[in-house]
């Protein structure tokens, strides 16, 4: 099992280390890049023509402002791209995220939240858990510890 995670700039590594670190939480594969679908287009396409080659099975494409990343890899690759929006200081996020869920007819993208790294990796996770039977039953497993977090956070605070 493996998973690109690609940002589009250095900036954005706190937040793809979000997405790593649920990743590796579920002993997944990952593979980190710095590409742009801007400054570096050839390099963008050479990486989603061989993403499939290399084995990687999920790709998380993380951009912000005129967040192209995402539509660009999917638009090549095959396998399923999580865009992840970056909070940038122009619109707060609204930019990246208008540029990544706006995707045209026949070029899906799936979409997280504006900084959301936690849920990226989690739905890469359950994309994988398709395949594997291991994975989903882990993923079950780490949906029941967090229910039960929430409910020990419940009983401190309850009168």
């Amino acid at each position: 099992m493996k998973v690109a995670v690609v940002m589009g700039s250095i900036s954005d590594k706190e937040v793809a280390d979000k997405s790593v670190e649920i990743l590796e939480k579920f002993d997944i594969d990952v593979e980190m890049r710095v590409i742009s679908a801007h400054r570096t287009p050839y390099e963008t396409m050479e990486f989603a023509m061989k993403a499939e080659d290399e084995g990687i099975e999920v790709i998380i494409a993380i951009a912000g402002k005129a967040a192209h990343l995402a539509g660009v890899i999917a638009a090549i690759t095959p396998l399923p791209v999580i865009g992840l929006p970056i909070k940038s200081s122009t619109m707060d996020g609204m930019d990246s995220l208008l540029s990544i869920v706006q995707m045209p007819k026949g070029v899906p993208v799936a979409t997280v939240a504006i900084n959301g790294g936690e849920n990226a990796g989690l739905l890469a996770v359950q994309i994988l858990s398709v395949k594997y039977p291991e994975l989903r039953n882990k993923f079950k497993e780490y949906k029941i510890e967090m229910a039960k977090q929430v409910k020990e956070m419940d009983a401190k605070v309850k009168k």
